[in-house]
């Protein structure tokens, strides 16, 4: 495969670079306990997410790409693969906490030493190498609102709740107003994505599980013109909305039954008012900001309680194609990020990840790539849920309409949110 052009390869080269600088940044407060510690099984600790980034940068690109390489650490590949059955065995993931060695130290060297060999090389890499290395920054930005998303949930089981970043004083704004309906696109549209002409852009980029591009049907329906608020959501919590089993899917009200599940996670009532805990502390809630850290059951219960129901996929990215998706709220770089205040009209890009009530399964045609990167996303594609929008915790350009995260029902540590949808 060939080279790309000068062009491009600068531009690869720049995005690399930055990419690479903003997770140091987001770490810079963090002390080598802080690094370390897991707090969950779904979660990994700071230094297991700035490791792995590079272990993919080191294995897939300079590992098989650059003759000669020689290893940083042998050893490393086994504690910093993630799920590549084609690598190999590796760490269990649950133990990721107990890598007290090696420290947050010797993790920026060996990051500073794969970016160095990588940028030295990079224009002499052959395009399907220089593809890697583009998809690499992508799974580095995905690990970059994860790396936000574990520090809070670690931070939040301290008694003592630090805030990771100071927080300005919140001014009170004033709530939006009632929830307005987009109507919907009806009949054959067409989601998804096609391959990128260039591989290497950034502008152009899409992952596998984005595509092909088909068409589906739509049935008469609306959509909300924005997501549901932290003072809806207290108004569901009050009309007890996690006490009626009849708003809940049986698998949903057995996992808030089992687990003790009474509001969205970090809230907490504190004198008569809810609370909740953000990387600024504990402050509290914003009761125009949207709602988050609810999981698909919970989004899901409110939709019932509400007398509407959570969109399709196609349904939403149908509705958000129109819209501007590298605008919104969020990540540009460290500071304790959060959704902002609900504003009026349509926004569905941004400050919280939207649950919707497709599974995540695979597109007609959807073919899994060669090759261990081919393990990326197919895989994965049973029993979990796909959300859409991005949020504050994700990097900026990284989203796109046809863009599909997913997750399984019960988890919340991300900040996901919901938007409503009903039948016309």
């Amino acid at each position: 495969m060939r080279t790309e052009s000068a062009p491009a390869v600068s531009a690869l080269a720049e995005r690399f670079a930055r990419v690479r600088a903003l997770s140091r940044e987001l770490v810079r407060p963090l002390s080598d306990a802080d690094a370390s510690v897991q707090s969950m099984d779904d979660a990994s600790p700071a230094k297991w997410h700035l490791a792995h980034t590079s272990w993919f940068f080191e294995t897939f690109v300079l590992r098989d790409f650059v003759p000669g390489y020689a290893l940083f650490d042998t050893r490393w590949p086994f504690l910093f693969n993630s799920y590549y059955e084609a690598e190999g065995e590796r760490h269990a993931r649950p133990m990721r906490g107990m890598l007290t060695r090696p420290s947050l130290a010797e993790i920026l060297r060996y990051r500073e030493a794969i970016d160095i060999t990588l940028l030295d090389v990079l224009a002499d890499l052959p395009g399907e190498a220089q593809t890697l290395v583009q998809l690499g920054c992508h799974h580095e930005e995905q690990h970059q609102e994860l790396l936000l998303t574990d520090i809070l949930h670690l931070f939040a089981q301290n008694p003592l709740q630090p805030a990771l970043w100071p927080g300005d004083p919140k001014v009170p704004v004033a709530m939006p107003g009632p929830i307005g309906w987009l109507e919907g696109h009806i009949g054959l549209v067409e989601i998804g994505c096609s391959a990128p002409t260039s591989p290497v852009s950034a502008s152009s980029f899409v992952f596998d599980c984005e595509g092909p591009r088909h068409r589906t049907l739509l049935t008469p329906h609306a959509i909300a013109d924005r997501t549901v608020t932290n003072g809806e959501w207290a108004a569901f919590i009050a009309d007890g909305g996690y006490a009626t089993p009849s708003h809940w899917l049986s698998d949903g009200w057995a996992w808030v039954k089992a687990n003790g599940i009474h509001a969205p996670l970090y809230w907490e009532r504190l004198g008569g008012i809810w609370t909740r805990f953000g990387l600024d502390g504990r402050r509290p809630i914003d009761p125009a900001a949207p709602v988050t850290h609810v999981s698909f059951f919970e989004a899901d219960a409110y939709a019932a309680w509400a007398g509407a129901r959570l969109p399709t996929e196609a349904e939403w990215e149908a509705a958000a194609a129109g819209h501007d998706s590298l605008g919104g709220n969020q990540l540009d770089g460290p500071g304790p990020v959060e959704p902002r205040p609900a504003a009026e009209g349509p926004a569905f890009f941004g400050d919280v990840w939207e649950w919707t009530g497709s599974a995540y399964r695979p597109y007609p045609g959807f073919k899994t790539a060669k090759g261990a990167v081919g393990e990326y996303n197919g895989k994965f594609m049973s029993g979990q849920f796909v959300l859409r929008g991005g949020s504050c915790a994700t990097p900026r350009n990284h989203l796109r309409p046809s863009y599909r995260n997913f997750f399984y029902p019960h988890q919340r540590w991300q900040f996901t949110g919901v938007r409503l949808a009903k039948d016309l």
